[in-house]
């Protein structure tokens, strides 16, 4: 044998088996290859598809704390004011029932005062009557005398 027959031999057997692989063997594993590529350019999509969601849904997330927070401040301040509003009526309640209950002192200290004076006014007036009677030596018909007695009250 000669040794270029054999160099023609194994050309010719590498081109077969070349050209099978081409035909038979290569076409599935490059569909394998560029579906695993598919695949991996999907699933990377996936990811950057998903941290956009999950920025998206933290920033969601802190909206709504940010309204919870400030829906939070604000039922506080309407608290505090209503509080306010509650203590301020109180304090009016309690000057307008101190103004009452003086202005009923003073009516029932009036009362009393114009009691205490008519009672002081018809003693004295008795007195008066005794004294005078007591001067005179005689006694003073209290009767026969009202209206002079009742203007010596008013006069008192």
């Amino acid at each position: 044998m000669n040794l270029n027959a054999t160099l023609f031999a194994q050309f010719v057997v590498f081109f077969i088996l070349a050209g099978f692989t081409m035909k038979f063997v290569w076409p599935p594993l490059m569909k394998a290859l560029d579906e695993r590529a598919q695949k991996i350019a999907e699933g990377l999509a996936a990811a950057d598809r998903g941290k956009a969601e999950m920025a998206a849904a933290e920033k969601r997330v802190q909206a709504e704390l940010a309204g919870a927070r400030d829906e939070s401040v604000k039922r506080v301040a309407d608290a505090e004011k209503r509080g306010q509003g509650i203590v301020e009526e109180a304090k009016k309640t309690a000057v307008e029932e101190a103004a009452r209950i003086v202005a009923a002192a003073r009516a029932d200290a009036d009362a009393q005062s114009g009691k205490a004076r008519d009672a002081l006014r018809a003693e004295v007036a008795t007195l008066a009557v005794k004294g005078a009677e007591q001067i005179l030596k005689r006694e003073i018909n209290a009767a026969a005398h009202a209206d002079l007695l009742n203007q010596l009250k008013a006069e008192l």
